[in-house]
Order: structure tokens, then C-alpha cells, then sequence
């Protein structure tokens, strides 16, 4: 299911993709230590932590845009519902229906993003939880043509305090081999941006930047492959923490409660 991937639906499969995948996997460890009753993803995606939820809740429910990968999830696990939606509307739920609201990587994708709080805040129950995790702008390497938006801290945390009455900001942290690969892509997107002259990232409509963004982006990673002698290969989930310095990490996470 994973081999459905462009480099922004990062693979487990795809040896370049894994330092995003690991990155991408640890909410989930991090999630499955708070939820508990009726959980709702708003973007499982190809269920790349669904198990892991799955584990401890009562009932899950999945939700996202793809169909196939939405009929295969529902095929796999026959006793939780999964449905295709288009978010950020929630129409199929009644108010105060969830325990808990999983969100990891979607909101930069939505374009109207306080819709799509309003909705989640609105069939959480009382007292429940939305685990929301996006990317640091402040951490991008260059322009991503396939995200609406991307937040800085107080951005984000300002957002989510319009619908959830308390909102702690933390973020996924990591340690040095973590780090280092960063650093090690930094300087490779910037060689290939120096070829950028006429800055045409920022200056072209997103449609147009997509299929340059997805082979520059899958030559970057299979090159850092063979360049970080084996780091990409290397990093793990639990190479990353929860941190409570957002502004210093390439993801948030931050939990709001109705």
C-alpha cells in the first residue's frame, strides 16, 4: 500500500524516503500514549500509523481523499470504518461525537484551515483532544508546491486558540543523526536552488512547480542515499522526542482540548 507514494506521501518501502517516514511515524508512538474511546483521523493517508492507533482506542475511524487507499484500510481492519471525505467538512458526524481527533501532516494541505478546526473542534466530545502535527516554515527547504501553507509558532498556536480552549505547543524533536541529515539535506536543496535564478519557486502557480518538485525532490533523497554513508538509512523512529521548544524543530505538535 506504501508503494502509493509520490515524495509527498512519503513511503515505508522507499529506502530514500525513510528519514521522513520515521519522522513522520513518531507522532503516532507519541499519540498512541494519550488517545483512548473514539478516535478520528482526518488524513489517514495509506495508514502509516493506523495499527498503532488502532492498538488503543475503541473504535477508529479514517478518513482521506484517496479511494483505493481507503478501500484496502477498511478491507484490512473490517471492525473500524474508514470513509472518504472531503475535508475539511465533517458533515457525516453529529456534534460532540469523538474522543480524540488525530491530524499529522494535513492542515498545510487545507485550504481553509479554520474550517477545518471548527469541524474538528465541533464533533469532538467536551473535554476531547485534537493531535495535530504540520511543518515549521522557519524549517523549510524550499518551496512546496503541494502545500496551501505552512505556519511559524505563534501562527499556528494563535489559530487553534480561536476553537480549542487550551493549546499546548510542542514538537518533534531529534537527536544529532537526525540533525545531521538535516543539515545534509540543507545543502543539497541549495545547490539545486542556485539553479533557481529568477526565483521561479516563488514566482510560478503551484500547479506548474509540482512534477519539477517530485523529480528534484526524489533525485535530492536517492542522493542522499550514497552521500551521508548510510545516516539516511539509519535514523529510526525513536531517534526523535517530543519537545517543548517548537520553534526549534522541523514539525510541530501541538494538542488543543474543547
Amino acid at each position: 500500500m506504501s508503494n502509493y507514494a509520490t515524495t509527498e506521501i512519503t513511503s515505508a518501502e522507499i529506502p530514500s524516503d525513510n528519514p521522513v517516514h520515521q519522522r513522520l511515524y513518531f507522532p503516532y508512538v507519541e499519540a498512541a500514549k494519550i488517545i483512548n474511546g473514539k478516535v478520528l483521523e482526518l488524513g489517514c493517508g495509506w495508514g502509516r500509523g493506523v495499527e498503532t492507533l488502532i492498538e488503543k482506542c475503541d473504535h477508529y475511524t479514517g478518513l482521506d481523499k484517496n479511494q483505493p487507499l481507503i478501500d484496502s484500510l477498511q478491507a484490512k481492519y473490517p471492525k473500524h470504518t474508514f470513509r472518504t471525505a472531503d475535508l475539511p467538512y465533517l458533515t457525516d458526524f453529529q456534534d460532540n461525537t469523538f474522543d480524540f481527533i488525530v491530524t499529522f501532516q494535513v492542515i498545510e494541505h487545507i485550504q481553509n484551515d479554520h474550517k477545518f478546526l471548527e469541524e474538528a473542534h465541533r464533533v469532538l466530545k467536551p473535554g476531547g483532544k485534537i493531535l495535530l502535527t504540520t511543518v515549521n516554515r522557519d524549517y523549510s527547504l524550499s518551496r512546496n508546491p503541494w502545500h496551501i501553507r505552512e505556519y511559524k509558532t505563534q501562527e499556528l498556536a494563535g489559530l487553534m486558540r480561536k476553537y480549542f480552549a487550551n493549546v499546548e505547543t510542542k514538537g518533534v524533536g531529534g537527536n544529532q543523526k537526525v540533525w545531521d541529515y538535516y543539515e545534509e539535506n540543507k545543502a543539497s536543496v541549495r545547490k539545486i536552488m542556485r539553479w533557481d535564478i529568477f526565483d521561479l519557486q516563488h514566482r510560478l502557480p503551484a500547479w506548474m512547480l509540482r512534477i519539477p518538485y517530485e523529480v528534484l525532490n526524489r533525485f535530492n533523497r536517492n542522493k542522499l542515499v550514497k552521500e551521508t554513508s548510510g545516516l539516511a538509512l539509519e535514523i529510526r523512529w525513536d531517534d526523535h522526542h517530543l519537545s517543548s521548544d517548537p520553534d526549534k524543530c522541523i514539525d510541530f505538535f501541538f494538542i488543543g482540548t474543547k
